[in-house]
């Protein structure tokens, strides 16, 4: 019961977390502006390799998120921090947009590729650093979790960026419509609905990260 609890747990924190990040609706708007030179079924096309790239970028990092830090001998508390930084400076780039989300001359490559699948819809726009960076800190928190309880909670995270992509799915697929419904200034305000809940998220990780410093022992004893 409690590994099922910790399993749903999963999926729940996970899709409240990642969904923000990835969102799928400001890609959805990139997408029309560099898909005018495919068809409708080239489109779907790139749309369905683009999801399909973004799941495999997300889960790689997910399972190799321990394997990284020992790496680069990075601490828990330290990739929180990180990503904490990272998500809520993503947030705040939403809250106070300042650029486009592509640059012009990256619009007017990507007009010329006739594959937008991995780049720039898989990466950056949907799998970008703040995505990553989450699965990551996710990954760092549910490593130190033993026996079913750690497989259970990995295995939420995966059905997690599964959902996802599964929402970025639809939601790509129904960018025209979107567009028409929203228009404009309902795509700003949405983004700028989402940026402040990434703030929120981006903040959280970090207190969680100098919480575990401060009690962390042997970091102190290292000083």
């Amino acid at each position: 019961m409690k590994d099922l609890t910790g399993f749903f747990s999963s999926v729940l924190v996970t899709l409240i977390t990642l969904l923000p990040i990835v969102n799928p609706v400001s890609t959805a708007i990139l997408l029309l502006g560099i898909s005018e030179h495919l068809s409708k079924e080239d489109r779907n096309r790139q749309i369905t390799l683009a999801c399909f790239y973004m799941t495999g970028i997300l889960v790689v990092f997910l399972l190799g998120g321990h394997l990284i830090m020992i790496f680069f001998g990075i601490s828990v508390p330290g990739i929180r921090i990180a990503g904490g930084m990272v998500i809520g400076f993503l947030g705040f780039r939403m809250l106070f947009p300042s650029e486009e989300h592509i640059t012009q001359k990256g619009k007017e490559e990507a007009l010329q590729k006739p594959d937008i699948s991995f780049s720039p819809l898989a990466m950056p726009s949907l799998a970008g650093p703040g995505a990553i960076a989450t699965v990551i800190t996710i990954s760092s928190a549910i490593d130190s979790r033993h026996g079913y309880d750690k497989v259970f909670a990995f295995a939420g995270v995966v059905i997690a960026i599964l959902i996802t992509a599964i929402i970025s799915w639809l939601v790509l697929r129904s960018a025209g419509f979107i567009r028409r419904i929203l228009g404009v200034n309902g795509v700003d305000s949405l983004s700028r609905i989402m940026g402040f809940i990434l703030v929120c998220i981006g903040i959280q990780f970090v207190i969680n990260g100098i919480k575990d410093l401060a009690l962390d022992a042997g970091f102190w004893q290292k000083l």
